[in-house]
């Protein structure tokens, strides 16, 4: 999945201490629930992502775990509290084991 490349917007990259920054992202995949069958009737395979972390300096401060119900391309928004300095570090987890990931600096003053 090294081609895929997620979209991320913060609203801001700098905050004050105790300041809050809105996160955006969405990242391309098909999201395919296994339970649809192509033209010639054979069930497709189940391929999700399934789980969703952000990570500021290591330490996880948001996640999710993502079903087949949410659609292709999902989309998080999201509000963070950063106690510190930076890097976000973003990860999407496929069913096959495969990370599709980003990074972005932040700088809490």
């Amino acid at each position: 999945m090294a081609d895929v490349k997620p979209r991320i917007k913060l609203d801001k990259k700098e905050v004050a201490k105790g300041g809050i920054i809105e996160v955006k992202t969405l990242v391309s995949h098909t999201m395919e629930s296994g339970q649809r069958k192509d033209k010639d009737g054979k069930t497709i395979p189940r391929k999700i992502l399934n789980k969703f972390t952000c990570d500021l300096n290591g330490k996880t401060i948001f996640s999710a775990d993502i079903e087949s119900a949410v659609s292709a391309n999902p989309y998080f928004q999201f509000k963070i509290k950063p106690e510190e300095s930076g890097a976000l570090t973003f990860t999407w987890v496929d069913d096959d084991g495969s990370k599709i990931q980003a990074t972005e600096q932040i700088k809490v003053a």
